[in-house]
């Protein structure tokens, strides 16, 4: 018969419940020597209906109080009755879950949640040492063997691992939330490394800063892909690394978005001639091309490809041309309402920054090119599964259009494959707050990208399709996007307002537990949501790549190291040419 993981004895016994509410238990501490070494966060086991059956409680208040009492009459002495000081110890206590010795044919299991209330006066036991070893053991042990996603181990026994379901952890959206220098990154890069042993992982990463560019360095040890969007070094002669988004994959409301002012007392009507030539273009190229049958259903918003050039030509046309009246001609429908959107639109071409977009090679106009770049993206292929996209070369304008079309056209083709021919993807989006800011703060072009990440959101997990939202200020993130994630590796949070989102975020059960979000240690977290049947506090392992976000040493490196007279000059050249060396 397998041993019970909880063995307590008197020793272990911490007092009895006194009272009991919906989710919180109150412990009359009967040992007050065994209550100096309880802390916020100690696991309790209150005895449950059987003895087979015991409700696990997590410590988040212990308080002593002293009241007079009078004394036993054996205990007066010669001088009378004096008062003397009595401690009165209490622990409050949040249900977290139901241990069980044997349950069924199963022995040792835990699972969220209680089946019953505690009743007043049961036992409560500490649970440490050897019964802790044991408990925390048996945490992740429920998991199959190809679920399994280690994150480290419990800062409350470091000899046992802190075991995630990996399933649970990216298919209901995840996010890691913490403050600069709170070990994010490295975070990052050890569950993409986790991820990479698997056979067939498919995670684009959104890399704005080039920081993981490591993560795909084989000579020492990288196991991704890294592509980069193009910059203006790359226009003439691109890598097979360098990718385009072409504006004809844009739609019509996230181009409108870039070019149109809608303070314009002519924008209804800019967006009329352009929506109408745009969608002509498009059929244009679907007749060309043969493609009959998509030309039936296509809409202004189908990725297909058309002459940007064509388009200003047509815009021109209606800017310039002029109507005929009885007596001649007189002031056209069109002349002189396209003057700004024009002008607009043709700053956007001449910029080399939005050369990615505007000026893509020859190849990228071609019908077919759509499908061999997005496998590129998709495909999961001899261990290429993890891809790393740098973004660190976009314009900051224009940001949040890049990174929302690439998210929605991944979603579409991922919405519009058939079901059974579906594999899971998920997008993690590091500083997200950059390009997923709340609704309220956000502009047009952020709200465009907004609208695409919402939407994934909301219905991704249907499709296979998750985010892993990374950010070090979480108070500037859509709400909409945190409030659908359902797991959370909270690093520390030093910001009062930040560590407020987590708590909104949180069952009212749970709140308690963030208050030690400031006190946390670099690479400990707090690991919350389905994927993990015990919220806890852990310490994340080092990933054996590391990315280059390590923080400097300013005042060794000021008293070591001289700034190098040609690298300024050099970067100045780099800041000229919008190319890096």
């Amino acid at each position: 018969m397998t041993e019970a993981a909880l063995q307590f004895s008197e020793d272990d016994k911490i007092g009895r419940v006194a009272s009991v509410d919906t989710s919180r238990v109150a412990i009359d501490v009967t040992n007050s020597v065994l209550l100096t070494r309880i802390g916020i966060g100690q696991l309790v086991a209150i005895r449950g209906a059987t003895e087979r059956e015991y409700l696990i409680a997590m410590t988040e208040r212990v308080t002593r109080t002293l009241r007079e009492e009078l004394p036993d009459i054996d205990d007066a002495g010669e001088d009378g009755a004096l008062l003397a000081a009595v401690p009165t110890d209490l622990i409050q206590a949040v249900l977290i879950g139901t241990f069980r010795t044997v349950e069924g044919g199963k022995a040792n299991t835990f699972k969220r949640g209680a089946d019953s209330f505690p009743q007043i006066d049961r036992d409560c036991f500490v649970i440490e040492a050897a019964n802790l070893q044991r408990f925390m053991g048996i945490l992740g042990s429920g998991f199959s063997e190809d679920e399994r996603l280690k994150l480290g181990t419990f800062v409350a026994d470091r000899s046992a691992d802190a075991i995630a379901s990996g399933d649970k952890f990216f298919q209901r959206h995840a996010a890691i939330l913490g403050s600069t220098g709170s070990g994010k990154s490295w975070t990052v890069a050890l569950i993409l490394e986790r991820a990479a042993k698997l056979k067939y992982p498919n995670i684009i990463v959104f890399d704005m800063h080039g920081e993981y560019a490591p993560l795909a360095d084989k000579n020492a040890g990288g196991f991704a892909q890294r592509f980069r969007i193009a910059g203006p070094g790359d226009l003439d002669k691109p890598g097979e690394e360098v990718l385009f988004l072409p504006y004809w994959l844009l739609n019509r409301d996230e181009m409108l978005s870039m070019i149109l002012d809608r303070s314009d007392q002519n924008a209804p009507n800019q967006a009329s001639r352009f929506t109408l030539h745009v969608r002509n273009l498009k059929g244009e190229t679907l007749e060309a091309e043969k493609r009959e049958t998509v030309k039936k259903t296509f809409t202004v918003d189908s990725p297909i490809p058309y002459d940007v050039r064509r388009l200003l030509k047509l815009l021109d046309i209606d800017n310039t041309t002029k109507g005929m009246g009885k007596n001649g001609p007189i002031k056209g429908e069109w002349e002189d309402k396209l003057s700004r959107f024009l002008s607009r639109l043709e700053a956007k071409l001449d910029d080399r920054r939005y050369g990615f977009m505007f000026a893509p090679p020859v190849q990228a106009m071609s019908y077919d090119w759509l499908a061999k770049q997005v496998l590129k993206l998709l495909a999961s292929n001899g261990g290429s599964g993890i891809k790393v996209i740098d973004f660190s070369e976009v314009p900051a304008d224009v940001l949040p259009i890049v990174t929302g079309t690439l998210a929605r056209l991944l979603y579409d083709v991922q919405f519009w494959m058939s079901p059974k021919n579906r594999t899971p993807v998920t997008l993690l989006c590091d500083e997200a707050h950059l390009y997923l800011p709340v609704r309220d703060d956000a502009d047009a072009v952020q709200r465009q990208a907004l609208g695409s990440f919402e939407r994934i959101a909301k219905e991704g997990r249907k499709y296979g399709f998750s985010l892993l939202v990374v950010s070090q200020r979480p108070s500037d993130v859509s709400r909409t996007i945190l409030s659908q994630c359902n797991n959370f590796l909270a690093l520390r949070l030093t910001n009062e307002t930040d560590q407020g989102v987590i708590k909104r975020l949180m069952p009212d059960s749970l709140v308690g537990l963030t208050s030690i979000l400031p006190l946390l240690d670099t690479g400990e977290a707090l690991l919350l949501g389905d994927a993990v049947l015990l919220p806890t506090r852990i310490k994340l392992d080092i990933p054996k790549v590391t990315p280059d976000s390590a923080t400097r040493d300013f005042w060794k490196e000021w008293g070591t190291v001289q700034p190098k007279d040609d690298a300024i000059r050099s970067a100045i050249e780099c800041l000229r040419s919008q190319v890096r060396i």
